[in-house]
């Protein structure tokens, strides 16, 4: 049986994660994933986390859209997270999507540059996901996931 790239892309990177101990920060400032406080969803595991950042499907449990936000093209905000994810250095995420736009299967994380544009995108629109540090959460938002 041939197992098409992709898939076989999020069932490593899901096993990979799976396997990887991710440690947070010293001082409790660890990276959450963070929805608008107006989002239905309540909570998110790892693997609804690797579909929806890595590009599988777009859509929470409860159906309604997801829009991933990624923070700079470099940041190394986004490489800790996407390491304490799927356990792949940025290098790794970005030839992945680099190989996924080009075959025109999906599209990569919406890209702000700063994690504020990412907290007002996120507060101001339901569908919007984000990953930020944790001191950074107000009440404008609900932690789905927290490394």
């Amino acid at each position: 049986m041939l197992i098409k790239p992709f898939a076989l892309a999020c069932l490593m990177w899901s096993t990979t994660a799976a396997a990887t101990s991710a440690v947070a920060p010293s001082g409790g400032d660890g990276l959450v994933v963070v929805v608008s406080t107006q989002a239905a969803i309540t909570q998110l595991d790892r693997y609804q986390l690797i579909n929806i950042f890595m590009g599988r499907y777009r859509r929470l449990p409860d159906g309604g859209e997801a829009i991933p936000l990624d923070i700079g093209k470099q940041s190394e905000q986004k490489a800790l997270f996407y390491k304490q994810l799927v356990g792949k250095p940025l290098a790794d995420i970005n030839s992945y999507w680099a190989r996924l736009i080009f075959s025109g299967k999906t599209r990569p994380p919406q890209q702000v540059d700063s994690t504020e544009q990412a907290l007002q995108q996120v507060a101001d629109n339901p569908t919007m996901i984000a990953y930020v540090q944790r001191s950074q959460v107000d009440a404008r938002f609900r932690i789905v996931y927290e490394f």
